[in-house]
């Protein structure tokens, strides 16, 4: 087992995908899975299950996992120490997204991260607002992104944009079950439309459900979909309605089959919110990450979102 090795096995197993980790590596895939079976070999164990959304981990897999990610964070701390007196980014940091933005931000931050930090390494990991906070407080994820966190004294929190909600409906509808054009829609209407929404945990359920009960409304939810992809796949499909952000809707390349209306009487509004570790002084990996962060997610097209400042 070599380092090399291990850093591959670590960044597929924090995807769940070799072509995203050969992407974040900027190694060709068939390289990356050779250097993964040679592990492997070496340690006589199976450690990743291949299936048709990418791998998953085996127990051993998983006892890997967690002594390869604790190595590359000590080796990460040891190389940004170095580097801090020279304010020269080195070492690892690992990104938390939410899926709503991941897939529109991860090509771009690999550009942007190659050219402004050449010495340093990438991971990049997606996940629910809830657990990205939570990778934070216990040092898995050094800088996420969070749609409407709570305070935590754990994380210092920088809001970045603000989103509107909107109702997503198939573009094929007409007459009053859809509404016309792009017309908003005064929230007190959505209990008449069957709903395809994410868990529970998701902060656009928490949010919607949060503004549904204060409203005195109860919302038809069809089918719970963790996805937000399938979700718009779903809604294509005419099983359902969505409520999503139009930037979300923007990045699925399907904008031109849905309808897309705003939430309004109240505005259902979203921020999306950079954090970062309360308790660590930032290295200048993580200055040089953050900055890069809060460029692209504000260059992002986003449909009826809002800039906002920095509070």
């Amino acid at each position: 087992m070599n380092f090399k090795q291990l850093e591959s096995f670590v960044h597929v197993a924090e995807l769940g995908s070799f072509s995203k980790a050969a992407l974040v590596l900027d190694i060709a895939q068939p390289a990356l899975s050779r250097q993964v079976r040679a592990l492997e070999t070496d340690l006589r164990e199976t450690l990743l299950l291949r299936n048709g959304r990418g791998v998953v981990l085996t127990d051993a897999g998983q006892r890997l996992y967690e002594h390869g990610r604790n190595l590359l964070q000590a080796l990460a701390q040891a190389e940004a120490d170095m580097g801090g007196a020279r304010d020269e980014p080195l070492g690892r940091i690992t990104i938390g997204l939410p899926p709503s933005v991941g897939r529109q931000l991860t090509l771009p931050l690999i550009d942007g991260f190659q050219r402004r930090c050449p010495r340093a390494r990438l991971a990049i990991v997606e996940g629910l607002s809830s657990h990205i906070g939570e990778w934070i407080s216990t040092g898995r994820v050094d800088v996420g992104l969070l749609y409407n966190p709570e305070a935590q004294p754990a994380l210092e929190i920088t809001p970045v944009i603000e989103e509107a909600l909107c109702l997503v409906s198939p573009g094929s509808l007409s007459g009053a079950g859809a509404g016309g054009g792009s017309a908003a829609l005064p929230l007190a209407q959505l209990p008449a439309y069957a709903l395809i929404v994410p868990e529970r945990g998701h902060a656009i359920r928490k949010l919607l459900e949060t503004r549904a009960l204060l409203a005195g409304l109860k919302l038809d939810i069809a089918w719970e979909v963790s996805s937000i992809a399938a979700i718009i796949d779903l809604v294509c499909a005419g099983y359902g309605h969505a409520v999503l952000h139009a930037s979300a809707v923007a990045a699925s390349g399907r904008g031109d089959a849905l309808r897309v209306r705003p939430l309004v009487q109240p505005n259902l509004n979203s921020m999306l919110c950079l954090a970062v570790s309360a308790r660590q002084r930032p290295s200048p990996l993580v200055r040089q990450t953050t900055a890069l962060l809060t460029e692209l997610v504000r260059a992002l097209p986003q449909g009826t979102a809002a800039a906002s400042q920095p509070g």
